[in-house]
């Protein structure tokens, strides 16, 4: 029986995921529950209450949750355990921690940002293992980098680091600038294909595409590759983007492994060999042959596996501040 036990939440734009992780990396609980039109408080209180259910649940089934660790799709201010989360409407300044508190009973909080998450859970359970230089790039509604550099989590000064949605590539064309990032998330994330698809449509009156406009996500896209022109045409943007992004990634940190995730990749993980050619083209020479370039082991579950992670390292350091002390 595990003696210490993690209730983990990697929270998204559409979707929350719940899982309970023990400090062997055993998934105990999984499940998925969409926000759907849901903003502000009521995202708040949809959280709360699976909490407050989950806690109950493994009482009744005597084992105890440790500490709640929750993976967050944006900036987590860890002085005041507020939020801001660009996808949830009303969330620009949340007091997340708080409202977790209210159904926790004293148990541990952890907040981490999802970027963080990803590239903490790709080295405890998936295949970044024993890696001390290691990249977590997440492509998926938006694009974000989680890192480890000399063993370390790189975060910035004001736990924005890792914010490369907003790379440019390119200059933008006067008048095109918006506040998604300019070049890299507004044209290379899952939101951007589409933006991409949907502007090359109807550009070209008379196309034959078969993709269809109103419902169109990043998935039909990779769906109509192989037939469909238009779709080949955002996907090779794409990878000429996203090979730019790991080269600029590979020559300012030199990293051992550059792992491939979000939602995107799924279906995206067919043109790696195609994005490393591509990064070939522009990364530093000498470290451009020493990193390999791999898809998630975890995939979706990344992020739970890294927040469960963050919330054990706060244990562990508790525990040994206590026996210093």
């Amino acid at each position: 029986m595990p003696s210490t036990m993690i209730l983990t939440i990697d929270l998204g734009g559409t979707k929350v995921a719940f899982g309970a992780i023990d400090e062997h990396g055993a998934m105990h609980f999984n499940e998925r529950v969409l926000i759907n039109n849901l903003h502000g408080d009521a995202v708040g209180t949809l959280i709360t209450h699976k909490i407050s259910q989950i806690i109950k649940q493994f009482d009744k089934g005597r084992l105890q949750i440790n500490a709640i660790g929750v993976s967050v799709p944006g900036i987590v201010r860890h002085q005041t355990g507020r939020v801001w989360v660009p996808n949830i409407k009303g969330w620009e300044d949340y007091p997340l921690k708080e409202n977790i508190q209210r159904a926790s009973s004293g148990i541990p909080i952890i907040l981490e940002s999802d970027r963080t998450c990803y590239v903490l859970g790709e080295k405890w359970m998936g295949c970044a293992k024993g890696c001390d230089n290691v990249i977590f790039l997440a492509i998926g509604t938006g694009i974000g980098a989680g890192i480890i550099a000399n063993g370390s989590l790189v975060k910035g000064a004001n736990d924005i680091g890792g914010a490369v949605g907003w790379m440019v590539h390119s200059a933008p064309q006067r008048g095109k600038a918006d506040s998604s990032g300019c070049a890299f998330e507004s044209c290379a994330s899952g939101n951007g294909m589409v933006k991409l698809a949907q502007g090359m449509m109807n550009g070209t009156p008379g196309n034959n595409s078969t993709l269809i406009s109103d419902s169109l996500k990043a998935q039909h896209i990779f769906t109509a590759y192989d037939t469909d022109e238009i779709a080949r045409e955002v996907v090779q943007h794409c990878i000429k983007q996203w090979g730019m992004a790991v080269a600029n990634l590979v020559s300012i940190f030199n990293p051992e492994k550059l792992v491939l995730g979000g939602g995107v990749f799924g279906p995206a993980v067919r043109f790696i060999p195609e994005i490393r050619q591509e990064a070939k083209k522009w990364a530093q020479p000498v470290s451009e042959k020493l990193y390999a370039l791999e898809a998630s082991q975890l995939g979706k579950d990344a992020g739970l596996y890294g927040a469960a992670y963050a919330a054990l390292q706060f244990l562990n350091a508790r525990i040994n501040e206590e026996r210093v002390s």
